[in-house]
């Protein structure tokens, strides 16, 4: 399974408490992520093929894979409360996950539902 780690950066903590409470299901995963969520995901003992940063195209290229079907699940963790220069990049992932009916979990109450359904 493939699958694409996000977290704007007021998500960040959220996501790693997370890839550290899913670490079993998450070590068997292909893993791939933007730029800084990658170094977290690092750091918190995974495997992970970091992209580009979220705003110079991290949340592109993810899109990228979605649309051409190289991804099984795609766990963003959207800061709702803070803006975002690179929201059309994001907004864009959104809906390639939708046309191309990408699994998409925007926080961590779904993601960890997705998991465990999963599982």
């Amino acid at each position: 399974m493939r699958i694409a780690i996000i977290a704007h950066d007021g998500k960040k903590a959220d996501m790693v408490t997370f890839l550290r409470e899913h670490k079993d299901f998450l070590n068997n995963a292909n893993l791939v992520s933007t730029g800084t969520t990658g170094k977290h995901a690092e750091k918190a003992g995974l495997k992970v093929n970091r992209l580009l940063s979220g705003p110079l195209g991290g949340d592109a290229q993810i899109a990228a894979m979605a649309a051409e079907k190289k991804l099984d699940l795609v766990i963003f963790f959207r800061d709702p409360l803070d803006k975002h220069p690179h929201e059309p990049d994001v907004q864009m992932l959104m809906r390639i996950c939708d046309v191309h009916d990408i699994p998409l979990a925007t926080n961590f109450a779904t993601a960890s539902l997705v998991l465990k359904g999963l599982s």
